[in-house]
């Protein structure tokens, strides 16, 4: 037996592990508090949440496990979560259930123990089984379970310190004696094959028990690590298959389907003894709500209210709120300048150039922080109230009219169904979906969705062309791309992938729950630092790429000598205007009238971010002490002399600003990447994109968010004022030459572009081929340049607004869905809704 002394020395890890919507992040907050670390388990994008506490002076490490329904290998999540099993051995794992749906969560349960793990059940939502007459007796269930039955409220931290009791007391304990599943006429043939299992090496890196039981399951993954450790013909394997092969002729049933049913059987039993109902058949809470947002008519328009409703309070309010917090990253940019090589007369140092071009890049993106703080705030309140799961529902009858699958629903919402999320995660949760015609189809159309990197992209020309229309312009284009998808779906699935087959989906609700303050802030802040780090990393890498294509060959020897001498004449003036003063000497040298050119523009700049009165004040207070000769020249007051100098070095500063502008856009347009834009102008024109356009697209291939980067810094005029991007594109575009028009039909494109870098990977990973990789990257092209060809070709040709062509364009598209759907699906499949998860736990098949 372990003593306290030695527990001193002892650090636990533990396993958070249950099934989706059971609490389980709430239980993990509750016993870990604010420290926490968020990462990625190796070689996938699900997060890896650890979280570390200390009691009665153990250290314990807890990390929060993928939610999933079994430990198959059907999905991501599961294979996550059983690798975490195998390969890490966790002291204890803590089961969270959730107490108003017991039957449910005890399949995962059981599976939990067949590990042979030191198991802990969190019975959490012990407070809504109550209110749904669900009453249990936690001394019982602890002992048919065989292990610690500890009643929580998660989101309350009620059953903390219990809890934390009684992992301690688990990882103490020398011997477990959790429930033994029987597998009635199977179990003689496990405790066979478990005896062949312990005689090989396998047995002392794995559970023989659970192995022998994947076994004749047909679990598939198992079958590969015995394979690979024992060898394809090895008699585990054989006798494994003869078992599953000789019940199968007797009894004329999958192996699979008869384990399921012991689990089943040996589960009511636990119910009927367990739990007693009072509710007699009245309606819960979730009941009642779901005849209203579930209802076939009010489902349709209480989801789009909710996603108009997300719109309006994260893209419209968020967006007025970085008018607070534009000024705070544009003082920073004057921080970083002051640090930098001081700027040239007309050319900056190139580190110069280099670190002002990545910051500007970063901020364009940062300046969005805000708005994704409330989205994804919204969204972590769906998640948790369980809405989440009723939208997967609505649209999964949706779905099959279009050749999808109902688990399309999970890669679309994690893809960015709203906004907010990723096509990789995306495109990678697809492997779940169990037939290849709607797996493929999905792949191909998560990259439509409107991931978080597409946001800042529409923000920035919505509040440049849209500014009367944001909320209905961010409901056009969260709610277009998803017509869009199911569009090309039905495409594909009636052609390239008609030949593949289809399968039914079974899916469940979860009783909705109220979310808590802290989850909701803690995953909408762990978003956005997720945001941040890659605009700190991918999005400055290959700002730094796309710096370096703009930058060379340069501007020629004879353009530049021709701005020379422009620059030298400005400079021959400024000295005749002061000629007659007693400073004329002074500014002959010209280090030192840079000095007070820099010096002039550096508090011009700044003047810009001030809104008080004293604020102004103290700024002309910090400058005068920093130079007080020179700042004589900003305020020159009674002194007649020093205003003439002043009134000449405003001149002279206008035509150097100029100037630079001028050598900038020169410099961009004749580089390799400006040759690129240029090239492609001719073409695109159909479109309505111009060579900075074409510049911005082309660069966002590599990570979408570069596209505003690329913009920010191709549009530079009162980039050095610190005026934010919307205000400097919007004075370069307040011509007429880029109307709303043009607006729209890159906005379209962009929804429709192909997909990132990393997503095109992805897309390589879980199809197995190149030609499908590749079908990913032209298809979109083609199908968006026509697109958007159209808008903005057909709406110059018919004189339409960039509002009314929307209008245009949406009623067709959403039409063209409607007639469609009406047709007869080829799809058999049909959702069904279900209390449990049995369906979902067979094994696959190998």
């Amino acid at each position: 037996m372990t003593t306290q002394s030695d527990n001193q020395k002892k650090r636990l890890l533990v396993g958070l592990a249950g099934q989706q919507n059971a609490g389980k992040s709430t239980t993990f907050n509750m016993l870990t508090g604010a420290n926490q670390h968020i990462a990625n388990y190796p070689g996938v994008t699900v997060d890896k949440k650890t979280g570390f506490y200390r009691y009665q002076d153990v250290k314990v490490e807890t990390v929060d496990l993928p939610g999933t329904y079994s430990l198959t290998s059907f999905s991501l999540e599961e294979r996550v979560t059983r690798d975490f099993l195998i390969s890490e051995k966790p002291d204890v794992i803590v089961n969270v259930v959730d107490a108003s749906s017991l039957k449910r969560s005890l399949y995962f349960t059981f599976q939990v123990m067949e590990m042979g793990f030191p198991v802990v059940v969190a019975l959490n939502m012990m407070d809504v089984a109550k209110r749904n007459g669900t009453h249990i007796k936690v001394s019982r269930l602890e002992h048919r379970l065989g292990v610690n039955v500890i009643p929580t409220v998660g989101r309350k931290g009620k059953g903390k310190k219990e809890l934390r009791d009684a992992i301690l007391a688990a990882s103490q304990r020398d011997t477990h004696n959790p429930l033994h599943i029987a597998y009635e006429e199977l179990e003689s043939a496990i405790k066979d094959l478990q005896a062949k299992i312990d005689a090989t090496h396998l047995a002392g890196t794995y559970p023989v028990r659970w192995l022998a039981v994947k076994l004749v399951e047909g679990d598939s993954e198992v079958q590969r690590i015995v394979t690979e450790a024992l060898g394809a013909s090895c008699d585990v394997l054989q006798t494994a298959r003869r078992i599953k092969a000789a019940f199968e002729d007797e009894h004329y049933m999958d192996v699979a389907d008869y384990m399921v049913g012991c689990r089943d059987r040996l589960a009511n039993d636990i119910i009927e003894s367990c739990v007693r109902e009072t509710r007699n058949g009245k309606p819960t809470i979730t009941d009642m709500i779901d005849t209203v947002v579930l209802n076939r008519f009010l489902a349709p328009i209480f989801l789009v209210a909710t996603v108009f409703i997300i719109y309006q309070l994260s893209i419209v309010k968020g967006y007025d709120l970085t008018q607070y917090w534009w000024p705070v990253l544009a003082k920073l940019r004057s921080v970083i300048a002051a640090m930098l090589p001081d700027a040239g007369m007309l050319q900056d140092p190139y580190i110069r150039s280099m670190g002002l071009w990545m910051v500007d890049s970063a901020n364009a993106l940062l300046n969005y922080i805000p708005i994704f703080l409330i989205l994804f705030a919204l969204i972590a309140i769906l998640e948790d109230s369980g809405y989440m799961a009723r939208i997967a529902f609505i649209l999964d009858k949706l779905f099959h009219s279009f050749g999808l699958h109902g688990q399309s629903t999970l890669p679309f919402i994690l893809g960015g169904v709203f906004a907010g999320g990723c096509a990789v995660p995306g495109v990678m949760s697809t492997k779940g979906i169990p037939d290849e015609r709607s797996r493929m189809a999905t792949i191909l159309t998560v990259p439509y969705m409107n991931c978080l990197a597409k946001v800042p992209f529409y923000t920035l020309l919505i509040n440049v062309f849209f500014v009367p229309y944001k909320s209905w312009v961010m409901l056009f284009l969260s709610t277009i791309t998803i017509f869009v998808a199911l569009l090309v779906a039905r495409l594909l699935t009636a052609t390239i992938l008609k030949g593949m087959e289809t399968a039914p989906f079974v899916m469940e609700l979860p009783k909705y729950h109220p979310p808590t303050f802290f989850g909701v802030g803690q995953r909408a802040i762990e978003r956005t630092w997720q945001y941040i780090k890659k605009v700190g990393s991918i999005v400055v890498a290959v700002s730094v790429c796309v710096f370096t294509l703009l930058q060379f060959p340069g501007v020629g020897d004879e353009k530049q000598a021709q701005f020379q001498t422009q620059m030298d004449q400005a400079i021959e003036q400024f000295n005749d205007k002061i000629s007659t003063t007693a400073y004329a000497d002074r500014f002959r040298d010209e280090t030192a009238l840079l000095t007070l050119v820099n010096f002039y523009s550096d508090y011009k700049a700044a003047k810009l971010n001030v809104k008080s009165a004293d604020a102004s004040k103290a700024l002309d207070a910090a400058y005068r002490s920093r130079a007080p000769e020179m700042f004589t020249f900003l305020k020159p007051g009674k002194d007649k002399q020093a205003k003439k100098v002043y009134k000449a070095l405003r001149r002279l500063t206008s035509k150097r600003k100029s100037l630079r502008r001028q050598i900038k856009e020169e410099q961009i347009e004749t580089s390799f990447l400006g040759m690129i834009g240029r090239g492609l102008e001719p073409l695109t024109q159909w479109a309505g994109f111009n060579w900075k356009i074409n510049v911005a697209i082309l660069s966002s291939f590599a990570a979408r968010e570069s596209s505003v980067a690329t913009i920010g810094v191709l549009y530079q005029q009162g980039a050095d004022e610190n005026k934010s991007l919307e205000e400097r594109m919007g004075a370069e575009t307040g011509g007429g030459d880029f109307t709303p028009l043009h607006a729209l039909a890159i906005m379209v494109f962009f929804a429709l572009y192909p997909p990132c870098l990393a997503t095109t990977i992805m897309i390589k990973v879980q199809t197995n081929s190149y030609k499908w990789m590749v079908f990913s990257m032209l298809f979109p092209t083609a199908l968006g340049f026509i697109v958007a060809s159209a808008i903005f070709t057909g709406g110059s040709a018919m004189g339409l607004t960039g509002i009314q062509m929307m209008g245009v364009f949406y009623a067709f598209v959403v039409l063209l869905t409607v007639v469609l759907g009406l047709f007869k699906s080829w799809s058999d499949g049909k959702a069904v809704v279900m209390p449990d998860a049995m369906q979902q736990l067979r094994p696959q098949k190998s």
